[in-house]
């Protein structure tokens, strides 16, 4: 005799523990590639543009989609933001507004820990090296920098982090409109993926500054989705008692 079957499905939601530490293997293992890559990569860009980073002030890089792009970036958060408060109490609504409201807050918290990391990690942008048209040496991240090097701030990229923090937006379809959910992934990862090859065609970032920002990104947003739906679980719990 077959065994019963539950009367109670297994939702996408109980699924996503194992989506942080598979998707965290696949981006350390990419950014250890990727820090092996950076000087051979950048140096290619570098070259290729007769040995000066000649597309620095371009008007594609620089203000499309480097001012650009985190201005559409901004307003796309304040968009959101003005549509859940607006629907913030229409019983109608309250479908999407939770997770437009975890959305939100994991775009936010995302794009102020890179804020942070570039404002404690002070490592140098690759126009800054030489060899890259600068004068600094190289310092790795986690070796002791001389105090008379300065404190720049360019690890992990912050622009790269604008489009990567939209990666969330998975979270938000996987519980309003799943079949969109892999669609609304594809176009974080695009949007961070642009924005940071913009910025290392300006010799602004090297590729591992990306990863790194992808990475932080990535965690965020399944750690606030993870507390929401221990946060949702528990409600519901309350009001069966």
């Amino acid at each position: 005799m077959s065994a019963p079957s539950s009367s109670f499905p297994v939702m996408p939601e109980q699924r996503l523990p194992g989506l942080l530490p598979v998707s965290m293997i696949f981006l350390v293992a990419a950014w250890l590639a990727a820090q092996s890559l950076d000087q051979p990569w950048a140096s290619w860009l570098f070259h290729q543009q007769g040995d000066a980073w000649s597309m620095k002030g371009s008007l594609l890089l620089e203000t499309v989609l480097h001012r650009g792009g985190r201005l559409v970036s901004q307003l796309a958060w304040a968009a959101v933001l003005a549509a859940t408060l607006w629907h913030w109490r229409m019983p109608a609504a309250k479908r999407w507004t939770r997770p437009a409201a975890r959305l939100l807050l994991a775009v936010l918290l995302s794009t102020a820990c890179v804020a942070v990391l570039k404002a404690t990690t002070h490592m140098d942008c690759p126009w800054d090296l030489a060899g890259f048209g600068g004068q600094r040496p190289l310092v790795p991240l986690f070796v002791h920098r001389p105090a008379e090097l300065g404190t720049p701030g360019c690890f992990p990229a912050a622009h790269a982090a604008s489009g990567y923090a939209w990666v969330a937006s998975y979270f938000f379809f996987l519980h309003t409109a799943p079949r969109w959910r892999h669609v609304a992934l594809a176009g974080g990862l695009l949007a961070g993926a642009v924005f940071g090859l913009a910025q290392q065609l300006r010799g602004a970032h090297f590729l591992s500054h990306d990863i790194a920002s992808l990475g932080v990104c990535w965690t965020i947003a399944c750690g606030v989705d993870r507390i929401g739906a221990w946060r949702n679980a528990r409600r519901s719990m309350e009001a069966r008692t």
